[in-house]
This record gives structure tokens, sequence and C-alpha cells, in this order.
């Protein structure tokens, strides 16, 4: 998944597909000490985490079940990072735990469709309306670092514009508009083998829900939501309030659609490590917070 452009407004179009192979052996940190109140510590620990160890390669997010903050670094955390880290989890005692994965977090740069900045391939989310009734689509935010305007080929004529854009920070996500007011853009995934999904409405994502992704690079793929409110510390930057998953991906999926059998959008792909070969842990930006950020709703629009 992969870069940047406007913040909150243009930042490159480059695609990509973070995903987070947690292919990796569990190191498990406790101590005596005694932990927070129940309610206060998660927040209390996600925020210490972002003060004292927002190392590129790392991410946290709360498991519901327990309640136990789960943090996770890829293979390019060590010497001083990997010490500080673990200094750090184990003084949260039996309320964090610290997993090591054999993968790296990371963007993707090359979709539902594919869509391209130049030569960089990203996924075409959902297709939106735009406040002014304009047909426009939504994708992941670092995939508008190469250019401001996007194409169906590599190096073809533009057909859409980067208007708003937020990575990193609290999102990754952004909204282009087609350059041609009368194109046809329906409220659909195209899932492959002449199947699509009508996307009928936006919902947020719910922990132990079955989802499924499509993307440019590894067609269409499923999995289940694991956690809410992700941080993940990619090298570019930290990007907040992600939904994870266990659904794979690769470059080139980023920004592609996370949804439901039955037409819900739920998310775009934003990044992580591994791939479909071996499995991984995915990021997503939520699809209705997205939307209330641009001004947009989902369905496609056509300018009369």
């Amino acid at each position: 998944m992969g870069r940047h452009w406007k913040s909150r407004g243009i930042k490159g179009a480059a695609a990509a597909v973070g995903v987070l192979v947690v292919a990796a052996t569990a190191v498990t940190i406790t101590n005596t000490q005694a932990a927070p109140d129940d309610e206060e510590a998660p927040l209390a620990i996600t925020n210490t985490l972002r003060e004292k160890a927002a190392i590129p390669g790392t991410a946290w997010a709360v498991d519901p079940g327990t309640n136990k903050v789960l943090v996770t670094a890829d293979s390019t955390v060590t010497g001083d990072r990997w010490n500080t880290l673990v200094s750090t989890v184990d003084s949260f005692g039996s309320r964090a735990k610290l997993t090591r994965t054999s993968g790296t977090f990371r963007p993707f740069a090359e979709g539902g469709d594919a869509i391209f900045a130049g030569r960089s391939r990203c996924s075409l989310g959902f297709n939106v309306t735009t406040a002014d009734g304009q047909p426009g689509f939504l994708t992941a935010g670092h995939c508008v670092q190469a250019a401001q305007r996007m194409s169906l080929t590599p190096g073809g004529r533009p057909v859409a514009t980067v208007q708003e854009s937020t990575f990193p920070g609290q999102g990754d996500f952004a909204l282009l508009t087609y350059d041609n007011a009368n194109t046809n853009a329906p409220s659909e995934v195209d899932t492959g083998q002449r199947r699509k999904v009508r996307i009928v409405r936006a919902a947020d994502a719910r922990v132990g829900t079955q989802v499924q992704r499509m993307g440019s690079t590894t067609g269409l793929r499923s999995g289940r939501v694991t956690a809410l409110n992700a941080t993940v510390n990619y090298p570019e930057g930290t990007v907040t309030g992600l939904i994870q998953t266990t659904v794979c991906a690769e470059g080139g999926d980023s920004g592609g659609p996370l949804f439901s059998a039955n037409g819900n959008a739920i998310g775009l792909t934003s990044g992580g490590s591994g791939d479909c070969r071996n499995g991984g842990v995915t990021f997503f930006q939520p699809v209705r917070a997205a939307l209330a950020a641009v001004g947009a709703r989902i369905g496609g629009g056509q300018s009369n």
C-alpha cells in the first residue's frame, strides 16, 4: 500500500498493499507489576506505545476478547529498537503481548480494477458520489504519491484526478473524481469470472465477521476481522484507526475494496506484511470514516 500525497489533499499515486504476515514466534512479555484498571488499560498502554515505541515496523491493536494490547514487530526491528520495544511492553505486565513476525510492514505499489499513477499500480476501491454530485472513487492515500492523476493502463491517458488524500496520520485514503463527468461508475465490485457484487451501503467492521477483499494482483480473497482501531508504524509514518484482518494481500492490491458478501462496503486495503502463499495480516482504512472526511457517499454517480 503505499504512499501519499496532498495532506488531506494530494499525496502521490502509487499503489500498494501492506500485509502483515504474522508467521511469527510469539514472545509473551509478562511481569508481576500491577496493571491499570480494565477500562483504562488499553488506552493508557497505546498512549505509552505512541510516546515511547512508535518504531517503524511495529503495529498494535486491542484484542476485544481479552482486553489485552497485542503488539507486533517485523524483522526490521532489531538492536536498540527491539530492546526499547521489549522493555516498554514489559512495563505493561500481563496487559500486553509482543509477537515477532518474519515479514515486514510495507506498502505495495501496484487492485478491484487496476489503476495507475504513471506505471505504479494500485486498486480501485469503491465508486462514490461526491457532495456536488460528481462520479468518483476511493482508494488508498498512499497510492497517490506518484501523480495527481490516474489511468486504467500503465502510462495511459488519465481518467481521474486526486481531490483529497490522507497518509500517513489519521487514515490512509484518497478521493478522486472522474475527468469525464458522464462516466458510468456502477456501485459494484468486479470479483472476476463475470461475477460482480453490488455494493449497497457503507458499514462498520465488526470483530469476528467474515469479509472479502478484491485486488488487481491477487484477486478475490477472504478472511476474518480480528481487531479495530489498529495503529501501524510504516516507514513513511504512523497510520491510526485501521481495521486488522487475516485476509492476505500483495503489492498492487493496495486501495482495493474490503466488503461483505451482502454488499456492505467496509474498508480500503492499506498495508501489512506477507503474501497469499504464506498468509499474513492486513490493515484496512474504514470506509465510513473516509466518506465522512471527504463528504462523499457510496454509490456510482453520473452528472446529467
